[in-house]
């Protein structure tokens, strides 16, 4: 076994740890766009190590991907029952997709995203 096998299970143990409360936690609002990549990363963290032989790494970040799909679950803003997405965060993840999309490709600045954000919902530039 590599110490740094261990480095990285104590790493993975010790955000699991501090997640924990996250989970517990009944009025916790975790969004999907923070959960859902962290859980992501997790995952291919945990194939990574295990492709290089690092058990106790790749065990370390699976289970850290597990906390983070379980407050992706039962932690997410509105969650009434454990619904993994719903419609209407899939549908403003795509709305800000195609905004950061045509702000690259325009050049504009993040400023005019808010001013067309306002203009969109009919609120005052003040």
């Amino acid at each position: 076994m590599m110490w740094q096998d261990l480095v990285f299970l104590v790493g993975s143990s010790l955000s699991i740890v501090f997640l924990a409360p996250t989970l517990r936690d009944r009025t916790a609002r975790v969004p999907l766009g923070t959960s859902l990549p962290s859980m992501g990363i997790g995952g291919v963290y945990a194939f990574t190590f295990s492709t290089l032989g690092m058990s106790f790494s790749a065990a370390g970040a699976a289970a850290a991907a597990t906390m983070w799909s379980l407050i992706a679950l039962y932690r997410s803003p509105g969650a009434q029952s454990p619904v993994l997405t719903r419609r209407d965060d899939v549908v403003l993840f795509g709305n800000d997709a195609l905004r950061w999309a045509k702000r690259l490709v325009v050049g504009s600045s993040v400023r005019n995203q808010y001013e067309y954000d306002r203009a969109e919902y009919g609120q005052s530039a003040d």
